[in-house]
Formats: structure tokens, sequence, C-alpha cells
């Protein structure tokens, strides 16, 4: 007989995450930082799982690895659970503003090389969560990034 996965609630806000704590196996953050791992954590305690999403992208050049940062945001930055969830996090409305700042575009996806990349995921993990998703974007939206993704494996994998 196969075991059935725990319910966790996709959580942004401190009410879904008590209600997460209360009555599922835990959360799932999207599009958040560290900051906010850490918090999910605080409000979550120490026994419900805390997964979360960290957006990524192999690309040095700060310029363009903002562009296509801000691509992939573009749809969150209308949406009032995304920028209500950055307004507590310190990343107002001046910061969502214009496709958004470069403060709010890098706290919410990771860019550079591996390394850099991996030291987010570690961030999260160092935060309390217990499950880290890498989304690796593609500069092309409709792309398969397995390059950054063959890439990326040794430094993620790594302890």
């Amino acid at each position: 007989m196969t075991e059935k996965p725990p319910l966790v609630l996709a959580a942004l806000g401190p009410r879904m995450l008590e209600l997460a704590a209360e009555r599922s196996a835990g959360a799932l953050l999207y599009n958040g930082t560290p900051e906010a791992t850490a918090t999910a954590r605080s409000v979550l305690g120490d026994g419900p799982l805390l997964a979360a999403e960290q957006a990524v992208l192999l690309e040095e050049d700060p310029a363009e690895a903002r562009r296509i940062a801000r691509e992939f945001m573009a749809l969150y930055l209308t949406l009032p659970n995304y920028t209500g969830a950055w307004d507590r996090a310190g990343l107002g409305p001046e910061e969502q503003a214009e496709g958004g700042s470069d403060r709010l575009v890098d706290a919410v996806v990771a860019w550079g090389g591996p390394e850099a990349i991996a030291e987010r995921v570690r961030a999260h993990l160092d935060a309390g969560a217990d499950h880290v998703c890498v989304q690796v974007l593609d500069p092309d939206p409709n792309g398969l990034p397995m390059a950054s993704w063959r890439a990326l494996a040794p430094a993620l994998l790594e302890r």
C-alpha cells in the first residue's frame, strides 16, 4: 500500500501560515526571500514542513539577469497576495513600481554563478526551510534550461 504524501498549504501571510500549521503538514512559500522563510518558520514552529521556492537564473551580467527576472516577475507584481507579502518584507510599493526595483528583483530571484545561487538556497535552509524547490529560469521563457540544470547540480548537491 502506498503512503499518501503530506498535504501542505501555499502560504505567504501570517494567517495562512497559522492555518497551515494547524490544519496541514506545513507550508509552501513562493517568490519569497530567506527572511520570509525565517518569518514563516517562526509562525509555523518547529514541527510542520516548510518548503520554499527559489527562482534562480544562471546569469552573471546584472542588467541581463534583472531584465529576465523582471519578465518572470511581471505577473506577480499584479497579484495582491505577492505584493502584500513583499510589503510585509519591507519591499513596498516604491520597490514594486515600474517592474520592480533592483532591490526587489535581487531579493526574489537569485542570479549569478552556481556558487551565488547555492548560497541563496543555503540561506533558505539556514532560515528554517526543510526543502528548497529551485525554479531555474531560462532566458527564453519557453525554453528548457538543461544547461543551467547541469551547471547548477554540483553546487546545489554540496552541503
